[in-house]
């Protein structure tokens, strides 16, 4: 019909997601080019450590553009009292611990699609916060999560990880 919106491309994320999940919630961004080019398809910047907290409204959101998420991979470390699973929604969603401390949460749609989202440190100041995510989510990006927050100052004095568990670029 002409005048007509074409319907949105499903299984990805509308251009310009770029604000808050939802008010009073963690600020996630995503990459908006659909090709995925870039080292990171996101970043999210979290208000806590408290996983349980989190990240439902991050599951949601990704959920509601991307369909249902099966899998989310975590830092051990960088989390308070991270389950093995989460009811999201009524979904069930798979919390996959490791020790990696890499700074981004991995998420899986179905059964192989992976999305790499960097983490910010929920006590990074806004500023760096915001340099980081726009870092991250830029399609040329080739930095990896850990360089991305030490380039623009968004890894906190009280992080989890030494300074040596970081990547070198």
């Amino acid at each position: 019909m002409p005048g007509t919106d074409p319907p949105p491309t499903a299984g990805l994320l509308p251009d310009g997601v770029h604000a808050s999940v939802r008010p009073g919630t963690a600020l996630l961004r995503m990459e908006t080019t659909h090709d995925r080019r870039g080292l990171l398809d996101g970043a999210w910047w979290p208000r806590s450590r408290d996983v349980a907290a989190e990240l439902p409204g991050l599951i949601s959101a990704l959920a509601e553009h991307l369909g249902p998420i099966a899998r989310a991979g975590l830092d051990s470390a960088a989390w308070d009292g991270l389950p093995t699973r989460l009811v999201v929604d009524g979904q069930v969603v798979h919390i996959d611990a490791s020790s990696v401390g890499d700074d981004t949460v991995l998420v899986t749609r179905g059964d192989l699609d992976l999305f790499s989202l960097l983490v910010v440190p929920p006590d990074t100041p806004p500023g760096a916060a915001r340099a980081a995510m726009a870092q991250a989510v830029r399609a040329d990006n080739v930095k990896g999560a850990g360089r991305i927050l030490v380039d623009t100052g968004a890894e906190p004095l009280s992080s989890p990880y030494g300074s040596g568990d970081r990547e070198q670029a």
